[in-house]
């Protein structure tokens, strides 16, 4: 069974930095992309940033430069590093898998981040 679950979330000031990871168990994340997305209540799930297992990263241009995803395969984890974080950036914040052909199918339960101004 493959279970995806995030941590780090939490309250902090704009300008502020966060660490978000996600450990994966039952789940190949050396072997097939992984990402970060985020929702806010009332709004769809937005992607925000890709890892795929060539080394490449992609990002939604609102956190460019302020965001870092990265991996370690050897301890099945994901991260998402969150610097100078602004307001706009408060939101529940999901981990997500993708299965063999490169679709996201697998989600952990998210981990709230709020930043107040």
């Amino acid at each position: 069974q493959v279970q995806l679950v995030e941590s780090g979330g939490g309250s902090v000031q704009a300008g502020g930095s966060l660490r978000l990871s996600c450990v994966g168990s039952g789940y190949p994340s050396s072997r097939t992309c992984m990402g970060w997305f985020r929702q806010v209540p009332g709004k769809e799930r937005d992607w925000i940033s890709t890892s795929t297992t060539a080394g490449t990263t992609r990002y939604v241009d609102s956190v460019k430069g302020r965001f870092t995803i990265s991996r370690d395969n050897a301890k099945n984890t994901l991260y998402l590093q969150m610097s100078s974080l602004k307001p706009e950036d408060t939101a529940m914040y999901y981990c997500a898998g993708c299965d063999a052909s490169g679709v996201y199918r697998y989600w952990g339960q998210g981990t709230q981040v709020t930043v107040s101004s």
